[in-house]
């Protein structure tokens, strides 16, 4: 008998954690943060350096794992490097023995966020490429088969065991011409759908609600392009902001910023961490033309510059969630030595994540630019999260016996049903929507 354990994520968006278990075995998929708890406490001064896994757990900033039996769990399988996904695994991890199993980019980034962090990792990081498959217990097999995001070497991860698969699809989109990294592998999950084995589908289903299908990152890069190089800007202040783990929204944004005839400066921490990541595998060459500028008084001496010669710069940075510390915040907050003048540039190549204080945040920020006269462009971007028509097609693909939607709250979950109910699943049978810490017992 197969049991899925809805640990995670099934109640808000973040704090992801996914158990599959088989008999006395079981997996766990991802172990994440919920940010907006996370950024909640350090707003209000705390620092979680000095928190414990219990106190983490306590103000819901990473999954409650305390009802797990941790003895039987075989691998941690991260889907992808995001903080919602793995930001919890350098906290929990000490509890199991278990090794952990992912794409390359995403143990390059677990490695450079502990190093950080001055943390050391119990359990072995093991590096598998997109595509391979590979048993971690006697009877369950793991499969990481290439899926499109909104960050590198995202994997679709198929968990196989003798009473059949389970498909765990967050984060995903099906993005056919992505900038960077491979296509989503189709003809690999059509294949599994023609097996007639898988039993679940745990989907992606934040952005059920959306119509269509999400546009393709080079979509976005066209966009990025128009603003960059079809908006006048000459002599005027460029800034660039998105996800820091977006590298390759990031690879266009220096790409556009040469054709320009402009000095590509990178200001923040973050930004550094993801761009050594992808450097160190190989996969940003492009970075030798960028100038990293990470520590506070490099920042502030590297803005008096720019403020100075405003017109030779593009600055790209951290902040387009209006997040308390990061970069374009601080700017905005008048907290470094760089003012905004009339007909400056801020593109927001991204998208608020739809929960508070983000939403509320970004509102105030992109408000208080305007009225100082800047020109602001948002939403040139491209969503990593696939849309209605992205789930259909991947339900097509799969055709499993049932489909938990997660990623988000029922609310941000439940617009799925519309297109469920057409396909001839039934809500609450075949369509089951989890709860936080609820096991599933599939016959």
């Amino acid at each position: 008998m197969i049991e899925i354990i809805s640990v995670g994520g099934y109640e808000e968006v973040g704090k992801n954690m996914t158990v599959i278990k088989y008999k006395d075995e079981a997996v766990v998929l991802d172990m994440g943060y919920h940010l907006p708890s996370l950024t909640k406490f350090q707003r209000e001064g705390g620092d979680k350096k000095y928190l414990t896994v219990k106190g983490m757990q306590k103000l819901g900033a990473i999954p409650d794992d305390s009802k797990l039996d941790k003895s039987i769990v075989k691998a941690i399988v991260p889907s992808h490097c995001h903080l919602d996904h793995i930001g919890g695994i350098m906290y929990m991890e000490g509890a199991y023995n278990a090794p952990i199993y992912a794409s390359p980019y995403t143990i390059e980034v677990m490695k450079i966020l502990a190093k950080d962090d001055k943390k050391e990792f119990k359990n072995d990081l093991i590096v598998k490429k997109l595509g391979s498959k590979f048993k971690v217990s006697e009877n369950i097999e793991i499969e990481l088969i290439a899926m499109t995001h909104s960050t590198l070497d995202a994997a679709m991860i198929a968990i196989h065991t003798p009473d059949g698969i389970i498909i765990y699809s967050n984060d995903f989109k099906l993005d056919n011409k992505p900038v960077m990294g491979k296509r989503p592998d189709v003809a690999r999950l059509k294949e599994l759908g023609k097996t007639g084995k898988v039993k679940a589908l745990i989907l992606d289903a934040l952005y059920s609600s959306t119509p269509g299908k999400s546009f393709s990152e080079s979509v976005a890069r066209e966009m990025l392009k128009d603003v960059m190089l079809g908006t006048e800007n000459t002599g005027h202040a460029l800034i660039v902001t998105s996800f820091a783990s977006q590298i390759a929204r990031l690879k266009s944004a220096v790409e556009f910023g040469k054709k320009i005839n402009r000095k590509v400066v990178f200001l923040g921490r973050s930004l550094a961490k993801y761009t050594k990541a992808a450097e160190n595998l190989g996969y940003a060459p492009w970075m030798k033309d960028v100038e990293v500028v990470t520590y506070a008084g490099q920042v502030k001496k590297k803005l008096k510059i720019i403020e100075a010669n405003r017109g030779k710069y593009l600055i790209c940075c951290t902040g387009n969630q209006a997040e308390e510390n990061a970069i374009l915040t601080r700017l905005g907050r008048k907290e470094l030595p760089f003012k905004f003048q009339k007909d400056d540039h801020v593109v927001f190549s991204c998208r608020t994540i739809p929960v508070e204080p983000n939403i509320t945040n970004r509102a105030k920020l992109e408000k208080q630019f305007i009225k100082e006269g800047v020109r602001v462009f948002k939403d040139i971007h491209a969503s990593g999260h696939g849309a209605i028509e992205d789930a259909r097609d991947l339900i097509e693909m799969l055709n499993p016996e049932i489909i938990i939607p997660g990623h988000g709250a029922m609310d941000q979950t439940g617009g799925i049903t519309s297109l469920t109910d057409g396909m001839g699943y039934k809500t609450g049978k075949d369509v089951i929507f989890m709860e936080d810490v609820k096991t599933l017992k599939l016959k």
